[in-house]
């Protein structure tokens, strides 16, 4: 049996808790420093730019310490919280940070969440040098945790020591996510003369702006002076009047939103179509449906019927169920159905889809979407279930408003907006009658959804609420 000493100490990472995140808010702590947890338990809640997600921790033990306080972004892949499991539980007068430097490396992966979570890097750089002698009695990887806990990237010793030698790492690419890269690309900052103080040597934002702060105090010579200009942008946000103006940081899922947005409106070709049509028929079929036995405790409403016109419509018409792949510069056509549904929610949009939606029944896809929309409503959306969408519908009717030119989902090539449901003046069967009407509008990606289809899809959507039958006789 192994004696855990210093090694019982076990720090939990961020996890990618949705396909290709790379930060998450934490937005509320569930357990303060010598609480309990056991295995399972969950011990924080963070959004990410997809949804608000609950952590729980893979073992039981005391907590150590919390290394971030509530409200801060946190990369995928840092420490957030320390536990002492096993012997070293008792041992809480054990520095955590001593515990960490000793802690063997795992293999593979690391069980984070439910499954697995952040790989271990195989990437080996050399040791720093500089900045890091000083500090004989600490490891690096102690000297990272010391950032991780929030004390900052050795800030004092990075001035100190000399700029060119801290980047040994000659002819190879300094290691940095593309925001970051992206900073320093505007601050003016070359990366090969970054100190790193991420997790195996990737430089972080904060690494970024020391870089920008750290040669004026460094050198009086004069021509280092001129980059210096740059540093006052951050503080001008805060000139302006409150009373007058709020300003909001821009995070999470309106982050998200608003790069997916930018991204497929520069990215695919849109065109909107549009088509008003007398949905009469179908609101009665709505309210007949109400009183089914076979819908008692399900939600029925116009937006049933639309999702299965719709999915018939596809059916009909398959290659509007498709995807551009630009690198393989391919058309995939997806022969499933993972219907989209925009959602407005208090932390933004969000999109989750109903997997396999084309194979549910129609009570089966009115379970489907009460479930959606009531887990949206209390913010507890999956990224799982935002991921893999192939076509959207957003109903912008429950506003009063007539209809609008969507824009794409990122990876998908068509959405449909459903407008307001109103009674208006309609000829019918050869005389004027108020009718129940709306407008729908269908977005698609043009590289791949030429003129034709897109119409054809459009009018099928239409023809089925006009004529509800038409989902028998075309299902």
């Amino acid at each position: 049996m192994t004696t855990m000493t210093d090694s019982s100490v076990r720090e939990f990472k961020m996890p990618d808790v949705g396909e290709g995140l790379t930060e998450a808010e934490i937005l509320k702590w569930y357990v303060q420093p010598g609480d309990t947890v056991t295995d399972g338990q969950v011990v924080c809640e963070v959004e990410t730019a997809k949804a608000a997600v609950e952590l729980p921790i893979p073992y039981d033990g005391v907590v150590r310490e919390l290394h971030f306080p509530e409200g801060t972004t946190v990369d995928v892949g840092t420490s957030i919280i320390a536990v002492a499991v096993g012997d070293g539980a008792a041992a809480a007068e054990e520095p955590v940070q001593e515990a960490v430097a000793e802690e063997p490396k795992p293999e593979g992966r690391q069980p984070v969440l439910v499954g697995y979570g952040v790989a271990t890097s195989s990437t080996k750089r050399r040791p720093r040098k500089g900045a890091q002698a000083p500090a004989a009695a600490q490891t690096p990887s102690a000297a990272i945790q010391a950032e991780l806990n929030g004390h900052g990237p050795a800030a004092p010793a990075a001035p100190a020591a000399p700029a060119a030698p801290a980047a040994p790492v000659t002819g190879d690419r300094p290691l940095a996510k593309p925001p970051v890269r992206k900073l320093a690309k505007d601050l003016g900052v070359d990366l090969a003369t970054v100190v790193p103080s991420g997790p195996d040597g990737i430089i972080t934002r904060e690494d970024v702006h020391a870089a920008v702060t750290a040669p004026e105090p460094a050198q009086t010579a004069a021509p280092r002076s001129e980059p210096a200009a740059p540093a006052p942008s951050p503080s001008a946000p805060t000139s302006y009047d409150t009373t007058r103006e709020t300003r909001i940081p821009v995070k999470g899922v309106r982050k998200a939103t608003a790069a997916a947005m930018v991204g497929s409106a520069f990215t695919a070709p849109h065109v909107t179509e549009f088509v008003t049509v007398d949905v009469t028929r179908t609101m009665k079929l709505v309210e007949e449906l109400k009183q089914d036995k076979e819908y008692t405790g399900l939600r029925v409403n116009p937006l049933l019927l639309i999702a299965k016109a719709l999915l018939v419509a596809i059916k009909r018409n398959p290659d509007i169920n498709a995807s551009w792949d630009e690198a393989a510069q391919e058309i995939v056509v997806k022969h499933y159905v993972n219907l989209g549904i925009a959602a407005a929610t208090p932390r933004g949009l969000i999109v989750p889809n109903i997997k396999d939606a084309h194979a549910q029944t129609l009570p089966q896809l009115a379970g489907s979407l009460g479930e959606l929309v009531s887990t949206a409503r209390e913010g507890k959306t999956s990224p799982a279930a935002m991921q893999g969408g192939t076509v959207t519908i957003t109903n912008v009717g429950v506003f009063g408003v007539d209809t609008g030119t969507p824009i794409l989902n990122p990876g998908e090539s068509a959405i449909l907006a459903v407008g307001a449901i109103k009674l208006q003046p309609w000829v019918h069967k050869g005389k004027v009658k108020p009718r129940q009407v709306t407008t729908l509008a269908l977005s698609f990606d043009h590289r791949l959804v030429d003129g034709e289809l897109g119409s054809k899809v459009l009018a099928d959507v239409a023809a089925v609420l006009e004529q509800p039958k038409r989902l028998i006789s075309w299902a």
